[in-house]
């Protein structure tokens, strides 16, 4: 029988296959961070009894000190499931829990069009080293966290993981 963690990286590898902004180790990214417990939170979605996408979550370090800063990614949704609404409804469920945990905000690297109907913004405050601004995205949970957060973030040693 195969494994939560097998399916899961399966579901990956095939939700990014052809992606074109892909370097294909979006599966070992989740996978390292399992390892080292960095993976906060886990969600996947079912589809008729069949699971059919999944979204991580992990902590961030801001340079200003701040915590309470969660990284979105990846999120994954297989090919033949895409466009029902199943990354849209990981991610709502996802920030949802993430804010009732008492995290203080999320960020992510991704498409502007497609992440601000979510409330991510580009933030001039925080930035990615290596990303460009445009595609670097915030969403702070409160008004006090928006006004402070500032700096350079980084994500957990686990979006390094190449294979």
């Amino acid at each position: 029988m195969q494994s939560d963690a097998e399916l899961i990286s399966g579901i990956i590898r095939a939700a990014f296959e052809n992606h074109p902004h892909s370097n294909h180790t979006e599966q070992f990214i989740v996978n390292a961070l399992r390892a080292a417990g960095a993976l906060t939170l886990s969600l996947v979605a079912e589809v008729g009894g069949k699971v059919a996408g999944h979204i991580a979550f992990s902590p961030v370090a801001v340079s200003d000190g701040s915590c309470g800063w969660y990284g979105l990614g990846p999120v994954s949704v297989l090919p033949e499931c895409q466009r029902q609404g199943i990354g849209k409804s990981l991610i709502h469920e996802g920030l949802s829990l993430l804010k009732a945990s008492g995290a203080r905000g999320c960020v992510l690297v991704g498409d502007p069009g497609y992440y601000e109907r979510f409330g991510f913004r580009n933030s001039p405050k925080l930035t990615l080293e290596g990303v460009p601004q445009e595609f670097f995205l915030a969403l702070p949970f409160d008004r006090e966290t928006e006004e402070r957060a500032r700096g350079t973030v980084v994500f957990h040693n686990g979006f390094s993981a190449a294979g």
